[in-house]
């Protein structure tokens, strides 16, 4: 077995969620994972994760991440609306698990990330089914364009990729803290919000961008995959973190602060609006077992 400890502010949902992502992704890759949050210093907790083999996972993932392609997922024989952005069929797959699509869903198609080796479907916001998809973009970005930018960066921004190439060993040691200008992102990481509220202008109206972690972006989307965050009330979310080595089965339902047999922490926060986007914000502790 190969471990990794890496810091995390657990008061920022999408880096819990991402540490969830590195947890599946782990698995995924290496086998046999397993992961935990480590409070016993409150001021620097840590996400220990395990998996087999003898790479150190987070170098697995992110090593994954860093050569990573992205393609659509569509419908057999879907075209694209005549207003959506085209999408070039070397730039998609075509699955016959859809059993309709509406024009409206286009820019909300799930997208396998691969590479020559392995790949992951991932599509949480195109959830046709009873559970909240946590769909947090809008407008015409597409889910395919948005893990494009968080893997390869544009004009404005750098992606994993370039992070791996230009600060690999910071990027190993603390992925959620190698942060680079965000211009759109699926809204996961509160340090990228652009609301007024937050900067007191608008940062989205004045064209600054804000920083925020493609990592986290990314991650959050994969931990998300099997797994949703607990909305109550209006805009209201709650998360949990635990205290025990869990494989990804029971730390999906541990999010949610289901495995309530184990030592953990709740915490809730409120999703922002911004135009039509939904906007992640900082959460406050509720509530400790064990």
């Amino acid at each position: 077995m190969a471990e990794s400890s890496i810091p995390v502010d657990v008061s920022n949902p999408g880096q819990v969620f991402a540490c969830l992502g590195f947890l599946e992704a782990a698995d995924e890759l290496c086998g046999e994972a397993e992961g935990r949050f480590d409070w016993s210093d409150e001021t620097q907790v840590s996400f220990l994760l395990r998996s087999g083999g003898d790479e150190n996972p987070v170098v697995s993932v992110l090593e994954f991440l860093a050569r990573a392609r992205v393609k659509i997922l569509a419908p057999k024989d879907w075209q694209s609306p005549e207003k959506s952005i085209k999408i070039p069929d070397l730039e998609r797959l075509e699955s016959e698990m859809f059993p309709s699509v509406s024009p409206e869903k286009s820019m909300a198609m799930p997208i396998q990330v691969f590479d020559d080796e392995k790949s992951v479907t991932l599509g949480h916001w195109a959830d046709g089914s009873s559970r909240n998809s946590f769909k947090l973009y809008a407008g015409n970005r597409s889910a395919r364009d948005i893990a494009t930018k968080m893997l390869f960066g544009d004009s404005k921004t750098r992606g994993i990729a370039q992070l791996w190439e230009e600060q690999k060993d910071d990027l190993i040691e603390r992925p959620f803290d190698i942060t680079t200008p965000m211009g759109g992102s699926f809204n996961f990481d509160p340090r990228g919000a652009w609301t007024s509220i937050d900067a007191g202008y608008s940062p989205n109206d004045q064209k600054h961008q804000v920083e925020a972690s493609p990592v986290v972006e990314l991650l959050a989307a994969w931990g998300l995959e099997n797994a949703r965050p607990d909305e109550f009330e209006i805009r209201k979310v709650r998360y949990a973190i635990w205290g025990v080595g869990l494989q990804p089965i029971l730390a999906r339902v541990a999010l949610i602060g289901g495995v309530s047999v184990v030592p953990m922490k709740r915490f809730r926060f409120e999703l922002d609006m911004s135009g039509k986007n939904k906007v992640v914000t900082f959460a406050e502790q509720e509530i400790t077992y064990g």
